[in-house]
């Protein structure tokens, strides 16, 4: 089992910025892909960005060029910094991992954490 937690959530103006975090621990040896997914109110879960142990990089197009996906020794610790935040980003950001380092914005992942809310203020 691998266990996440996600930390660094809060509420913010429009255009400001926010790190989120994310630790893993437990039976992280298999890990490959690391990633960050969100869900808005009444909307589906969505890919924010992941990477992989080779550091290839995915990313969606809503964010490309202002959130940046990145790992402080892989495997242990995630990071999204996120830039010129809108209030479209408001969601509940979640933290995934998988020993299957397929990038593709439709995949599943194994493991999750619980999640951090990131308010955007207009």
């Amino acid at each position: 089992q691998v266990h996440l937690v996600e930390s660094g959530g809060g509420l913010v103006q429009a255009g400001g910025s926010l790190r989120l975090s994310c630790a893993a621990s437990g039976s992280i040896a298999s890990i490959e892909i690391m990633g960050w997914y969100r869900q808005a109110d009444g909307k589906q879960r969505e890919l924010v960005a992941s990477i992989t142990s080779d550091n290839r990089t995915l990313y969606a197009d809503s964010v490309k060029g202002r959130f940046t996906i990145a790992t402080n020794n892989f495997k242990r610790t995630l990071y999204l910094q996120m830039n010129s935040l809108t209030p479209e980003d408001s969601a509940v950001y979640y933290c995934a991992v998988d020993p299957r380092p397929i990038l593709s914005h439709y995949r599943a992942f194994d493991y999750w954490g619980q999640g951090t809310q990131v308010t955007v203020s207009s």
